[in-house]
């Protein structure tokens, strides 16, 4: 893709009128200066160190977070390279896309020929490519904050971006929904609605947004959320409002939407119509809500500040600094339009994370002016001893604040059910389980593509009622376990090996002693418990020799 066009290329660009407490920040040939003797000077250095980083940050992800990670990419990939894997009720119902599973199938599908389809490879792998697509989306951030403000802002948006601890927990996991961010800000970029002078930004540009955007509600079709209000902005900015809509959205969207209904006729044997079954369950349906519902107001109070975390003051300063309403006012439209399903969750509203990234950006960079005093040390005029500056103490309060978060939440907590099929699947490799069954809530753990054994596995259902009054076999078990074990071994066909949390164990030990099994390994999983009891570690018992 081309770079910016016109005034926005030159690093000594003049900055933009609307944002004169930036335009103070030092003179264009100071900044450009700054910008050649440093890893700044260009995209390519700024893509390699955002790799670099991302790679090293793939490589810390040791943590359980949603199962989508797993069974909604993973997963399905695993069964199109290896013949074998779990497809959820989602797939049956027609309502996910293939084109998101297909990225790591082509990965798999390398690793096969190459015959690097270890446990290592298999765990890590998906996550390393990840990495790549997230570096992307780090670089775009980048030129956004460069394009729209100056160097000094794209400067402070990467750090903030680099350092948000949410951002280094979520971005690199296998999620749609890290995706759907990464093209987000492809997209954005490219937008001429998003800069102040749209009239200068070439129609190609335009295009390849469309495409991008296109490309992001093919892969989640709840993006076109993000891109109604772009597109609704350029209606307003655009001279050729007929053009655009009838020579550019409708024959590109079409174009990408035909083809991605294509590849599914080819996936699921039928025509399906992926985003309108999606629309249907989640919003027509509100089928989401069989998982569970959240007041209205929870991505303002707790879902959206939570993942800002320390950055929420800076960002809401950087907003109100800037007037930069485009940008806030697409984060508050994605959060309001949110706040009206009754299903919520972190991941969803994860694409305008980074833009509330961007602000935060903004007010570091107004705190790092030139012109910010710098506190001598109490008692002598002359000493050149000087406390950090402004700028100096938020760096350290928010490095201070996000990276023990970060550590934790990727490398202690809900780590055992990455850690259990890790375990089974060098197992598995060495001939020791010949079948298991997982009496936990239902896709608490990874499952064939971790465990990559073609072996009988069986977990507890939780598939959405027509009914429902009906509990699934999931709310059985967690409502009565040994009610539920007891009529189960009526008619199972006794596993090598189950798997469960410590707080069912508990429950469960004599059942389990009595039907012969021992306890083999027991894997620290939580400190404290997110939305059920207490799940400490997770245990693995086998039958006894």
């Amino acid at each position: 893709m081309r770079q910016r066009h016109s005034t926005a290329e030159s690093p000594s660009a003049k900055l933009t009128p609307q944002n004169p407490d930036i335009s103070k920040q030092g003179g264009g040939g100071e900044e450009t200066k700054s910008q050649k003797s440093n890893i700044f000077s260009s995209s390519k250095n700024i893509f390699a160190l955002c790799l670099a980083f991302r790679i090293a940050n793939s490589l810390l992800i040791q943590t359980y977070f949603n199962p989508d990670e797993h069974w909604q990419a993973l997963e399905v990939a695993h069964r199109i390279v290896f013949g074998y894997g779990h497809l959820t009720w989602e797939w049956k119902k027609g309502i996910r896309s293939y084109l998101h599973p297909l990225v790591f199938a082509l990965l798999f599908k390398v690793l096969a020929l190459l015959g690097l389809d270890t446990p290592w490879f298999m765990t890590k792998a998906p996550r390393l490519l990840q990495a790549l697509f997230s570096a992307v989306g780090d670089l775009y951030l980048y030129k956004l904050s460069y394009a729209l403000f100056n160097y000094s802002v794209a400067k402070w948006a990467l750090f903030s971006q680099l350092s948000n601890w949410f951002i280094f927990f979520c971005f690199n996991r296998t999620l749609s929904n890290s995706l759907e961010a990464v093209l987000t800000l492809v997209g954005l970029y490219h937008w001429p609605c998003m800069r102040d002078y749209p009239h200068k930004i070439p129609l190609l540009s335009r295009k390849w947004g469309l495409i991008v955007a296109a490309l992001a509600c093919a892969i989640r079709p709840t993006s076109a959320i993000i891109w109604v209000y772009v597109g609704i902005l350029e209606l307003f900015v655009t001279c050729d409002r007929l053009r655009f809509i009838i020579l550019e959205v409708v024959p590109i969207g079409g174009l990408v939407l035909g083809l991605s209904c294509l590849l599914d006729r080819l996936m699921y044997g039928s025509w399906v119509i992926v985003p309108l079954n999606f629309l249907k369950f989640n919003f027509l349906s509100s089928g989401g809500d069989y998982y569970g519902t959240h007041k209205w107001h929870w991505y303002f109070s707790q879902g959206f500040p939570v993942m800002l975390f320390t950055f929420l003051p800076f960002a809401i300063a950087g907003s109100i600094k800037s007037k930069y309403w485009k940008l806030s006012g697409l984060i508050a439209w994605v959060l309001i339009l949110y706040s009206v399903l009754g299903h919520k969750e972190f991941r969803f509203v994860l694409p305008v994370l980074p833009i509330a990234l961007i602000f935060s950006g903004y007010a570091l960079s107004v705190m790092a002016r030139p012109d910010s005093p710098h506190v001598k040390r109490k008692g002598s005029s002359k000493s050149h001893t000087k406390w950090p500056s402004k700028v100096g103490f938020a760096v350290i309060f928010l490095l201070a604040t996000n990276i023990p978060m970060a550590i934790y939440m990727n490398l202690v907590h809900q780590r055992g059910t990455e850690d259990v099929m890790i375990y089974l699947s060098k197992e598995a490799r060495n001939e020791k389980v010949k079948s298991i069954l997982f009496l936990m809530p239902c896709h608490a753990t990874p499952y064939y593509s971790t465990l990559h054994h073609h072996l009988p596995m069986r977990f507890l259902d939780c598939t959405p009622s027509e009914e429902k009054e009906i509990p699934d076999e999931s709310d059985r078990f967690m409502f009565d376990p040994v009610g539920f074990a007891s009529e189960l071994a009526k008619n199972w066909s006794l596993p090598s090996h189950i798997v469960l949390f410590e707080s069912e164990e508990r429950l469960l030990k004599d059942f389990l002693i009595a039907h012969s099994f021992r306890e083999i390994r027991r894997f620290f999983h939580a400190h404290f418990k997110v939305d059920r009891d207490l799940q400490a570690s997770v245990v693995i018992y086998a039958l006894k020799d």
